[in-house]
Order: structure tokens, then C-alpha cells, then sequence
């Protein structure tokens, strides 16, 4: 959505009384004759009311409904009226309710106060009226609220003034930011998170509460961290959202590998690219290709290993050797940390990390098969994945090389395309197993099964022999017979 349409939008959405509308759709329908019938005072509130009005897609999938009551009494009404609905979870603590209907999740809330205590982001929880339910909202925008009451059905509540935000575009708490963040830290990332996903801009006194309560962010647990982290690389253009981060200090709490990429040094005249700003970039550049997490936080990670690994030389200047398997490394010790998923995602960031140089080197040489089928056989069904990621790694602002970079890649593709199609390398399997080589020497597990194996992979990847089983059978012979062992005849 382009900021200069907002006003646009939102002017129509209200001229023409928009929430009437939406109100005839049958979820609505059902709602309106619940709440007529309990007689209870009802609003929605929140994303829903925020999203409609922005005209996102967002906008049917979750509706919260706030009740100066009972929310929990309300769902249970609406549960049984809508067909297919799902059994009701109930969260008597916080007093709430959850159905899925249809795809659309639907949470009910009676409206309420809230009071926090220093060691933790879960408040005591007291009734309250709309007002008090909309003060403790995180942010203006979220704090619009909709009437479903018969007196004045579709009318919107704006004690804060959210729908003027929603028009600038702006990011601001219902009260003072610095209560609001400390009482519940992860409002912090909430807030960079929906300055990233909507392109608005966090007011400066907001923005200066933040970088006030870094430190509060040690109440919060890492899965949800986490998730906000997913959530903001899952933006159209993630570098402004963590662009914000480091800017608040909030990223140096969290990933610390990634604010150590940040600067550049200066030795005898050479100097290295900012790495951090790089990162970024290739980020960028990668999430216009891929909407894939794991390759997206690939892209976040893969020169981690860069800081631990600078080094200057005088005769070749700076050096980052061995980066990526320093890198590769580091992924395991951040994923732990956070609490990240420790299993298969892991695995693919790590590989993609330690092998995010090995296209780039292929593009700048003269390409061989032998160096093409090494690739293939190392990343298996990773190839894809690796060389989107190699592409995006392409941040040269000098037009020349960079249309050369992406012509050399193009050839390395077609050479990938021609090594597979002859040579079937991708999830390679021997054409003779350890098995066969045991049965033919009368062998039991052997030292010498590996080597034989080895040679025959060996001659493969380098274009010796052909990837098939009478050629390798020969060399399986032939090597056997190099290291002394006895054909069995068979």
C-alpha cells in the first residue's frame, strides 16, 4: 500500500459508513443477533477494525469482539449457533474465548483493567468499562473500536484518535509510551513489527521510549521474541524493520551477531564493506524472489561468521576466511539461545550458511564439471535454494559487475541443468553399495569398504568414470585390487 493512498482510503471506508456493510455478512449476522439477545454491550475492537479500514486482506481472519461483561458467555452463545464451528477454548484467567469458524478466528473478551507488576508481562486482570478496555491497548491504531449495539450499530469509537494515525501513517501509544512498554516489553517489537508490515513511521517519543526500556526485554520469554522476529522477515522489505531494531538497541539484546557486522575499519588506505548494512541488502534482495522463512533468516545469518573471522592482511588486506564454517556454527549457539527450533530448519540455515560461498566462487572462475557436479552433490535439494540466495548476495553498486555477477550465474545454472541431466548427481547413491563390495571380496565391515566407496564417488564428482554401475564396478575392481584384496569370483 502506497502512504500516499491511505487518506485516500480511509476517507472512503468512513464517507460511506463502510462498517454497515461488512456488518450483513453472515458471521456478523449471527454475532449482532447473540448480542441483541443477551442484551450484553458489545464491540469489535482492535486488528479487525484497523485492517478493514486499510483495506488489507488481514482483514476477515481474525476478529476480536470485546464484551462489557461476559466474553466467555457470549461465545459460548455464538458457538452453538454457527454450523461447523469449532469446540470453544476457554482461557478463564484472562477471561477470554476463542472459536474457528470457516478459516476466521474469532476471540471474545469482557472488558477490563490491567495492572503489571516489574517481573513480568502478564497483568492482573480487573473488569473495566470500553474506555478502560481501549486505554490498555498497545497502540491508537489498535485501540478503534466498532459498535455491534442496536443504538448505534456500526458506529466507530476513537477516543485516542487511531483513525488520524491510521491516515499519518504513525505508530503511537494510547498513553504514555514509557508505561506502555514497560509494563508489557514486547509491545516493542510490536510496534517495529507493524511499522514494518504497514510502512508507518513509530512517533520519536515512542521511538525514544523504546530505546528507554531495552533492558525490559528480559521479561520476555524467546518464543515469542522470536516470533515477532518471523514476523518482521516476513515483511515486503524486512531491512526497515530491523533497521529499527538496531537503531532502538533492541537487536543487540537479541542478536548480537548481527550488530557485530556493523562498521568499517580502515588499515594503510583498505578498507572492507559494512557488513551489517550488506546483510540487510541481501535480505532485500532475496525476499523478492522467496517467501520461505528458513531461507530468509539463511539470508540474515549467512556472513555472521564474518566479524569472529576479520583479519587484516598487508599484502591482501582484509580476509574473512573460513567465514562460513565459523558461521555455520554460530547458527546452532543463536537458534539454541532463542529457543529456536533445534531440528531439520536449523539444519538447512546451517548448510545454506556454510555453503553461501560456493556458487559465488564457481561464478568467477572458469566453471568446470567436476566443480559443478561437487556442488550439486554437496547441497542435494538445497541447490535451489543456495544459488537464490548467492544471487542475492549480489550487491555491487558498479552496474558492470553486477550484470556480470548475474550473467556468470546464469551459466552456472545451465551447467547445472546440462551435469544433471547427464550425470544424476543430485542425492547421488553409489552405484555399488558397501553391501555389494563385501559380498564380492567376502569381507565383513572393513576400513577398506569406505576407501573403495570413496574412490568411486571421487571419480564421479571428476568426470573419470560415468555415474553408472558397470563403470563403477570396474573401478570397484580395480581398486580391490590396488589394496590387495581377493576377488571371490562371483
Amino acid at each position: 500500500m502506497k502512504k500516499q493512498e491511505k487518506p485516500h482510503l480511509l476517507e472512503h471506508n468512513m464517507s460511506n459508513n463502510n462498517f454497515h456493510g461488512v456488518l450483513q455478512q453472515k458471521i456478523f449476522e449471527v454475532l449482532l443477533q447473540s448480542v441483541k439477545e443477551l442484551g450484553l454491550e458489545t464491540y469489535l475492537v482492535g486488528g479487525f477494525v484497523r485492517d478493514h479500514l486499510l483495506g488489507t486482506e488481514r482483514a476477515a481472519k481474525d476478529i476480536d469482539i470485546v464484551a462489557i461483561g461476559s466474553g466467555i458467555e457470549l461465545a459460548q452463545v455464538i458457538q452453538k449457533k454457527l454450523t461447523n464451528a469449532s469446540p470453544i477454548k476457554i482461557f478463564k484467567s484472562y477471561g477470554t474465548a476463542m472459536i474457528q469458524w470457516e478459516g476466521i478466528t474469532l476471540e471474545f473478551v469482557g472488558a477490563r483493567k490491567e495492572s503489571y507488576s516489574r517481573e513480568s508481562r502478564n497483568p492482573k486482570i480487573f473488569s473495566g468499562t470500553l474506555e478502560d478496555d481501549q486505554k490498555r491497548r498497545d497502540f491508537t491504531i489498535n485501540a478503534l473500536a466498532v459498535s455491534l449495539n442496536p443504538k448505534n450499530i456500526g458506529e466507530l469509537i476513537d477516543p485516542f484518535n487511531g483513525l488520524q494515525d491510521l491516515k499519518n501513517g504513525v505508530i503511537k501509544t494510547p498513553q504514555d509510551p514509557s508505561i506502555t512498554y514497560s509494563d508489557d516489553p514486547l509491545r516493542m517489537l510490536r510496534a517495529i513489527r507493524f511499522a514494518a508490515q504497514l510502512k508507518f513511521k513509530i512517533e520519536n517519543r515512542s521511538l525514544n521510549a523504546i530505546k528507554e526500556n531495552v533492558n525490559r526485554l528480559s521479561i520476555i520469554n524467546s518464543e515469542r521474541i522470536v516470533d515477532e522476529l518471523n514476523k518482521i522477515l516476513m515483511t515486503q522489505i524486512p531491512s526497515v524493520g530491523y533497521l529499527l531494531l538496531e537503531r532502538t538497541g533492541l537487536l543487540e539484546k537479541i542478536i548480537p551477531e548481527l550488530v557485530n557486522l556493523k562498521g568499517v575499519e580502515e588499515i594503510e588506505g583498505q578498507k572492507h564493506k559494512d557488513n551489517f548494512y550488506h546483510t540487510l541488502e541481501v535480505v532485500d534482495n532475496l525476499c523478492m524472489k522467496s517467501d520461505n522463512l528458513w531461507l530468509r533468516w539463511a539470508a540474515l545469518l549467512h556472513d555472521i561468521g564474518k566479524a569472529p573471522t576479520k583479519k587484516f592482511h598487508q599484502k591482501i588486506g582484509w580476509t574473512f576466511h573460513g567465514h562460513e564454517f565459523v558461521g555455520s556454527k554460530m547458527v546452532y549457539k543463536l537458534f539454541k539461545r532463542l529457543k529456536m527450533p533445534l531440528n531439520e530448519k536449523m539444519k538447512y540455515v546451517q548448510k545454506l550458511v556454510m555453503m553461501s560461498s560456493r556458487p559465488i566462487i564457481i561464478s568467477e572462475d572458469i566453471v568446470s564439471d567436476s566443480a559443478v557436479r561437487r556442488l550439486v552433490f554437496d547441497a542435494g535439494d538445497l541447490l535451489e535454494d543456495l544459488i537464490t540466495l548467492c544471487e542475492a548476495d549480489i550487491t555491487t553498486k558498479n552496474p558492470t559487475r553486477f550484470k556480470r555477477y548475474h550473467s556468470n550465474f546464469k551459466i552456472v545454472r545451465q551447467k547445472i541443468t546440462e551435469v544433471e541431466e547427464r550425470d544424476r548427481i543430485r542425492n547421488f547413491q553409489p552405484p555399488v553399495t558397501g553391501e555389494m563390495i563385501m559380498r564380492h571380496f567376502n569381507l565383513k565391515p572393513c576400513k577398506e569398504i569406505g576407501v573403495i566407496k570413496e574412490a568411486i564417488k571421487e571419480a564421479i564428482l571428476e568426470g573419470e568414470i560415468p555415474n553408472d554401475y558397470q563403470a563403477a564396478f570396474n573401478l570397484m575392481l580395480r581398486k580391490g585390487n590396488e589394496i590387495g584384496l581377493v576377488n571371490n569370483g562371483e
